[in-house]
């Protein structure tokens, strides 16, 4: 028998704040998390600014150790995971800890690791190199750590589809528990790319906004003067259950995870297909498990990375999915307030969407001043609003083609 999946605890660290609780006032007041970059001197950079998280100890979360043997993006998954399993009243030792797995997804790891050792093996030679340098940059080592700190057994697998890491992170951990394997898993995406070469590597690409003068008006999704987009950084993860574990328990349940949608363009290593189709099928594969219907879903957190040919091809993925339909959804991107967190972008869009079914609130696009025709769709321009939200889509799309769709709905007994 197939298990329906709940949601029952969140954790986020993101550059509009960290916690829940913060996060969430931040997206409702259009709050912009951009400013000029300030870890570096980035000033012979092109793009001069980011979504930087701001106000993090990780030693809130971490003893002075771990904190030195571990990369950034390990400090932002570790310090999410830890908040969503006390969001979700988890106590680990009334678990049956080989049913608890762990699938976080990221984009590159700890690639301010890899820079920081490059950097030394150049300037003192390889016997300088740390002995953590391998554990701490590689890709699969925050859900691990994960694991060890609480004993789980289960299932862990790392997804790296770049920024689409987290929705398919979130789509198989769904999978584990809907086919009976696991009870309870951890799961989101964490990642920490603001770093000069992750910056150098994209501005060579010119896929970032230059708008450097006006760092929270850069991330303009759905606007005609989007440029590119603004990189962004941290975590989101979520405590999936089947509904039987967590109703045994007396949890609180956020919402249910019910469908998700996983295809590939086959197009191109990073320009997005032009008219949307397989961003457009992983919608409507989302919707089928779920026993969706197009009328039926109210809102959609958008890919949205303000860039010029993605935007457009998301419009038109909605409008092939949707019908007449399109022009009733609110379609709103966060990016415009967070950036764009790559391989972390599905985990705290995940949980914008299932806040969202919770409190009957949708964010806003912000910066949405001269919107693009050919983007004319409901984007909650610039105001959060109030409505009743049953469904809700998350869309992620990641360089390589790689698409990601994941469908929330409200739980109902």
């Amino acid at each position: 028998m197939v298990k329906k999946v709940v949601v029952t605890g969140l954790g986020v660290v993101s550059p509009v704040g960290t916690g829940v609780d913060k996060f969430w006032q931040s997206l409702l007041e259009g709050k912009s998390g951009i400013n000029r970059i300030t870890r570096f001197d980035a000033s012979d950079l092109a793009t001069q600014i980011a979504g930087e998280v701001k106000d993090f100890d990780p030693l809130d979360f971490l003893d002075k150790k771990e904190v030195r043997r571990m990369d950034r993006y390990t400090h932002y998954g570790m310090a999410a995971a830890k908040m969503a399993i006390e969001d979700a009243g988890l106590d680990p030792e009334k678990l049956d800890k080989d049913r608890v797995g762990v699938l976080l997804g990221s984009g590159v790891g700890g690639i301010e690791t890899v820079e920081e050792q490059a950097r030394i093996l150049m300037a003192k030679g390889p016997g300088r190199i740390s002995p953590f340098f391998v554990p701490m940059m590689i890709a699969n080592i925050c859900g691990a750590y994960i694991a060890i700190n609480y004993g789980f057994r289960g299932p862990n697998t790392t997804t790296v589809t770049a920024c689409a890491s987290a929705s398919n992170a979130i789509g198989e951990a769904m999978r584990l528990i809907k086919n009976g394997e696991c009870d309870v898993v951890i799961t989101g995406g964490a990642e920490a790319p603001i770093i000069p070469l992750a910056m150098a590597g994209f501005c060579s690409m010119k896929a970032m906004s230059t708008r450097n003068e006006e760092p929270e008006k850069a991330s303009r999704p759905f606007d005609r003067e989007r440029d590119g987009f603004v990189m962004g950084e941290g975590a989101g993860v979520l405590i999936l259950e089947s509904l039987e574990h967590a109703q045994k328990r007396g949890a609180k349940i956020y919402a249910e995870l019910s469908g998700y949608g996983v295809t590939c363009d086959a197009y191109h290593i990073t320009a997005p297909d032009p008219d949307g189709i397989g961003a457009a099928r992983a919608m409507e594969l989302a919707m089928r498990e779920a026993g969706v219907e197009p009328e039926d879903v109210q809102y959609i957190n958008a890919h949205g990375t303000s860039t010029p040919l993605g935007d457009i091809g998301e419009t038109k993925a909605i409008k092939k999915v949707f019908g007449e339909h399109a022009y009733k959804l609110a379609v709103s991107s966060t990016k415009s307030m967070t950036g764009h967190l790559l391989g972390a972008a599905g985990g705290i869009e995940a949980a914008i969407c299932i806040l969202a079914i919770q409190k009957g609130q949708v964010p806003p696009t912000i910066n949405l001043e001269n919107p693009d025709p050919e983007c004319d769709l409901d984007y909650v321009p610039n105001k959060a609003k109030e409505m009743e939200v049953r469904v809700a889509l998350s869309n992620s799309f990641g360089f390589g083609g790689h698409n990601g769709t994941i469908l929330f709905n409200k739980f109902e007994e």
